[in-house]
């Protein structure tokens, strides 16, 4: 079992030094480091303004004093143990001139889906409190080989969000439910929720999520991050507890596109065990430094219409308003109608799910994961019902149990169906029927309230998703304002390897809008004008 997150940090922190010590009271949530960027903390350590222990020992007392205590977001589930020793050993080594790559000594956070050996695997299942075969999954290795510190593991939305039709995004059996910075009785959405509300609450500059279908761009909207969902196959998903090998993908979690490059370009590998990453080194580089903002002048943008809020519509228009400010000629477009896409992706999601998780599970070790199979899942939630179904149940996993293997000529179908329908007569049609670079929308509205009794309720725009995850092919959001102090996001689409296209047209959005979002926890979204009569 792991160690409360208080617990953790408190013995981490024993020690510190006096000004640090100081930090860990309630002013410290205007110290300096809550605004810093991986960019900004790379500059600091190369210029010896402060060390990879200070920013560690930092970022752990904002975890204990916001995380367990405080609001208690809930965000983080696990914190690596060696995480200040890591740190010590970066600042040794930079003090030696010897750095191991453009993180050396950064902290990041994992999602708790994504393997790192020093912490357990859990997907938010108590069926896998125990997996730690002390093994790092590609992400994590390229992490540590780009000299970046693990600082621990962000809850999620349990299994990725993909156990029931009724689930409450953000709440896993392990760690509870993840509240949003922004109002706290509002969704993170799912199932990147802990990395979003880490990243969103500064305790972390940076942050690994996973996408299956929206999981890194829904919560990077509502917690207001930029989020990247990269083209399948750029980032290798071995040892990352899995829904579909035709969806999957890590990617970063940031408060600015420059951090998003950053990890970009840190995370790409080849690696023999996932053949979709084949091609990934052809698209190596570095993505930071070729962010250009004046690359989206004469830029081809198609806008695609959604949503019926007035106050998100009028928020989507003004960061319109921005892009043509900024240079780019906006074209509006239509999406093809895409009937049936949803369905077929949902049975594929259904048959991979099932051979996939068999897979890995296979992986385990025995003695840290009894559970050997989908059926083993369900029955291990049937058996502990009080502890791992006291919100919702497991329709979906029963549905995924129910399917054939991948020979199955329905699953090959739904396949080829979804994926066509979502990339060449889908977002490549859009692309050259219009002549347009890439595509905007709405990525999705505001976070609704977390509710206990009846699930998620969302009836917000939504479809910027699906698409681009079904085609395997990039996807970023980026903070484009408020609603009602909740923020909301600006989705960028593009085709197949067109990542730096996304980035430098993001970039260049952000710079001209000149946001700065900060969460500042309230109990309650805004909810605008008084309710009640006057008396």
């Amino acid at each position: 079992m792991r160690a409360p997150i208080a617990l953790l940090t408190a013995a981490l922190l024993a020690g510190a030094t006096p000004a640090l010590a100081q930090s860990t009271g309630p002013a410290a949530a205007d110290d300096a480091l809550s605004e810093a960027t991986i960019a900004s903390l790379r500059a600091d350590l190369a210029a010896g303004r402060t060390t990879s222990e200070q920013v560690v020992r930092t970022y752990l007392a904002r975890m204990a004093r916001l995380d367990r205590t405080g609001p208690r977001l809930n965000s983080v589930v696990a914190v690596n143990p060696a995480a200040l020793a890591e740190a010590r050993e970066r600042d040794a080594e930079r003090r030696a001139g010897r750095l191991r790559g453009p993180l050396h000594g950064v902290p990041i956070l994992l999602k708790d889906n994504i393997e790192a050996a020093g912490m357990p695997t859990t997907a938010g299942s108590l069926a896998l409190k125990d997996n730690a075969p002390g093994r790092d999954s590609p992400v994590a290795a390229s992490l540590r080989a780009q000299g970046a510190i693990i600082l621990g593991k962000t809850n999620l939305s349990e299994w990725a969000n993909f156990r029931s039709e009724r689930s409450l995004s953000g709440w896993s059996a392990v760690g509870g439910l993840t509240r949003n910075p922004y109002a706290l009785d509002r969704t993170t959405c799912g199932s990147s929720s802990g990395s979003g509300a880490a990243v969103a609450a500064r305790l972390a500059p940076g942050a690994i999520g996973s996408e299956t279908n929206g999981s890194i761009i829904c919560p990077s909207s509502m917690t207001g991050l930029v989020g990247l969902k990269p083209t399948l196959g750029l980032i290798p998903r071995t040892r990352i507890v899995p829904i579909s090998h035709s969806q999957d993908t890590a990617g970063p979690m940031t408060r600015t596109v420059r951090d998003a490059a950053i990890l970009l370009s840190a995370l790409i590998a080849s690696d023999p065990a996932d053949p979709a990453t084949a091609r990934a080194l052809d698209h190596a580089g570095d993505y930071a430094a070729a962010l250009d903002p004046a690359a989206i002048r004469g830029m081809r943008i198609g806008v695609i219409r959604g949503g019926q809020q007035p106050e998100l519509l009028a928020v989507f228009a003004k960061a319109l308003d921005t892009l043509r400010g900024a240079g780019a000629t906006l074209v509006e477009i239509k999406p093809p109608s895409a009937e049936g896409m949803g369905a077929a992706s949902y049975q594929v999601l259904l048959s991979e799910f099932h051979a996939d998780l068999d897979v890995y599970l296979a992986t385990t070790r025995p003695d840290q994961v009894p559970t050997r199979s989908l059926a083993d899942l369900i029955a291990f939630n049937a058996a502990n019902a009080p502890r791992e179904l006291p919100l919702f149940g497991q329709d979906i996993f029963a549905a995924a149990q129910a399917k054939p293997g991948l020979d199955d000529p329905a699953y090959r179908a739904a396949r080829e169906k979804s994926l066509r329908l979502a990339g060449a007569e889908g977002i490549d049609a859009m692309l050259q029927g219009n002549a347009v670079d890439l595509v905007v929308m709405i990525s999705y509205g505001p976070a609704w309230p977390s509710d206990t009794v009846w699930g998620d309720q969302y009836e917000g725009p939504s479809g910027s998703t699906s698409a681009a995850a079904i085609a395997g092919y990039p996807h970023l959001t980026v903070p484009m304002g408020l609603v009602r102090g909740l923020p909301v996001g600006l989705s960028f689409i593009g085709t197949a390897y067109t990542e730096q296209r996304l980035l430098n047209a993001g970039y260049a959005f952000e710079q001209a809008a000149g946001l700065t979002l900060r969460p500042d926890f309230r109990p309650t979204a805004d909810t605008g004008p008084e309710l009640e009569p006057r008396r």
